[in-house]
């Protein structure tokens, strides 16, 4: 008797809108949990006794946790289903938050890696939940729930140092009041997980659509990789690189705040023209070179640092999102979405934990940011190029 072919199971109904409000208070928790420890990270040392090496794997570790747990992420939604999975990481989101502001400092470290590998699940599946749902606004509805990371990312870090104020452990507020958030988008997610319980799992992928033998592939998460690198690198040294001008500690903390405010309408602006255009080569080209304006202007002419944030934050927020919708666009269904999502944001955060890191070391070798700025503005000129690449129009 031949066997009936199999039939998929049907996803079950859930309003756009409900689906949208869940996928943007989750956006909410991306990025505010690892900015605020930037600004704060002083003030962690001298309470905590941490050397500049133990800081900066400290900033590293969330880096290091994307790498080693994305390729994990679409099997822990293969077993779980999408919206499962993504209720349980913003679950554990909350508790590495709450763990990394209470003592001893052991918790400090075992939150921060817990609050890594919930961020790292939570960025491979949602690109998968955009492609299911929204198959024919990818564009638009990543460059949005970007544009609010980043929103909330720059209100995180202007206000964390006012947040922790004068007191030696006050730090402690500034990084737990952020698990309020992640409590919040819980909460209003907790519907969709009931409603959905019939919605098919996330499949592993076969054959020819396996990411990690495609170069198509490999040139999405290369420009993932270099973009975050950027992105890290910025978050974690621009204030210094101001400092070494001559900058002001304050002055230095409002140009972040501007670096992360850009990211939001760079955001916004790939978002609007991501379907506008044939392909997605001239946004990428864009972007990364106005990441190495940015760049050439901090080593060049440094007193001009306002403008090189805001570029370097535009920058930011256009190839994050052109990156995101890179994994739907190049990709024929949902499963494949959340694969490649997978291998790029694992191999690409790999890349991007070393980029903090590699650069301090420079810095320290040399007692000059001239040499760290100059292997920054080369990789800005390869990010272009594998962003090209990976931008045109066809599918692994």
């Amino acid at each position: 008797m031949t066997a009936r072919p199999a039939v998929p199971e049907r996803v079950t109904p859930l309003r756009p809108g409900l689906v949208l409000i869940g996928v943007l208070l989750i956006a909410t928790n991306l990025r505010a949990a690892i900015t605020t420890l930037g600004p704060t990270l002083s003030l962690v040392q001298a309470d905590q006794g941490l050397s500049s090496v133990a800081a900066s794997v400290l900033v590293s570790v969330p880096l290091i946790a994307f790498a080693v747990c994305s390729p994990i992420a679409p099997k822990v939604a293969a077993k779980l289903g999408l919206e499962r999975a993504l209720g349980a990481a913003v679950a554990l989101l909350a508790v590495g938050i709450l763990l990394r502001s209470t003592p001893p400092q052991v918790l400090l470290w075992t939150g921060t890696v817990l609050l890594g590998v919930a961020i790292a699940i939570l960025n491979v599946l949602l690109p998968a939940l955009v492609k299911r749902d929204f198959p024919t606004r990818i564009g638009p509805i990543t460059g949005t729930y970007t544009a609010v990371q980043s929103g909330v990312a720059a209100i995180a870090a202007g206000v964390a140092v006012p947040l922790a104020g004068q007191q030696a452990g006050g730090w402690r507020l500034s990084l737990g009041v952020w698990a309020g958030l992640a409590l919040v988008a819980l909460g209003v997610f907790l519907p969709q997980l009931r409603r959905s319980a019939t919605a098919p799992a996330l499949a592993p992928t076969t054959g020819a659509a396996r990411p990690w033998t495609s170069a198509l592939a490999w040139q999405v998460t290369i420009f993932m990789g270099l973009q975050s690198l950027a992105f890290y690198v910025l978050v974690t040294w621009l204030s210094s690189i101001e400092h070494a001008a001559g900058i002001s500690s304050v002055t230095a903390g409002f140009h972040q705040l501007l670096f992360n405010l850009s990211g939001l309408a760079g955001s916004l602006a790939c978002s609007a023209l991501i379907h506008r255009l044939p392909d997605q080569r001239a946004i990428a080209i864009t972007g990364s070179l106005l990441l190495t304006s940015a760049l050439t202007g901090l080593l060049a002419a440094p007193g001009a640092a306002v403008l090189w944030a805001i570029l370097a934050g535009l920058a930011g927020g256009i190839t994050l999102a052109l990156a995101l919708s890179l994994f739907g666009l190049r990709t024929k269904d949902y499963s494949d979405a959340g694969a490649l999502s997978g291998m790029a944001q694992s191999a690409g955060y790999t890349l991007a934990a070393l980029g903090p890191i590699a650069i301090g070391a420079i810095h320290d070798a040399t007692s000059s940011w001239t040499p760290a700025l100059g292997v920054m503005i080369a990789l800005a000129l390869v990010q272009t190029a594998f962003g090209a690449l990976a931008s045109r129009p066809r599918t692994i």
